[in-house]
């Protein structure tokens, strides 16, 4: 596995349209794995594969669990609901802005060994599933988004520390 360098909004490649993956050998395995270490070094939730500089139809989702989805030629099958909520991207690093999603999505993809899969996500999973999606179609969350503004930082532990021991 590899640290892959994240796309970053401006570059050309994130508003491409993405190609179907024709054969899953063990090149999309191993960029499923980079992916993979890449989303996790950066804190994210998922990474679709334009983000690291591929045009091929696959992402990677972590849920709460830990557990991770890994879609191939994902296609939406069902969506249902709205929800709104504030949205990053790690193609967009430091910002942040009101996006509207399905509160629900059930998308249809291969997994790595090319079995048919289906994923279903209510709340922050529907959003995940529906960021990644839109990303293989050249569609960014910026292009949805209202009140785009750089996101707060959270303090560090040493100034939440020193807060707490001055009060």
């Amino acid at each position: 596995m590899a640290l892959r360098n994240i796309v970053l909004a401006g570059d050309d490649i994130l508003r491409k349209r993405c190609r179907e993956v024709a054969e899953i050998d063990d090149r999309v395995r191993m960029i499923l794995d980079d992916m993979i270490e890449t989303m996790r070094s950066q804190n994210g939730v998922g990474i679709a594969a334009p983000q690291v500089g591929i045009l091929r139809r696959m992402f990677v989702v972590e849920n709460e669990n830990g557990e991770v989805i890994e879609a191939i030629n994902p296609r939406i099958i069902e969506s249902s609901g709205s929800q709104t909520g504030e949205e990053g991207c790690l193609s967009f690093p430091g910002y942040v802005g009101s996006v509207e999603r399905p509160e629900y999505i059930k998308v249809e993809a291969f997994d790595r060994h090319g079995k048919t899969m289906v994923h279903e996500g209510t709340e922050l999973m529907a959003v995940a599933l529906s960021h990644e999606m839109d990303h293989l179609e050249g569609i960014l969350y910026t292009d949805k988004a209202t009140g785009i503004h750089e996101a707060e930082a959270a303090p560090a532990e040493d100034d939440q520390a020193a807060n707490g021991a001055e009060q």
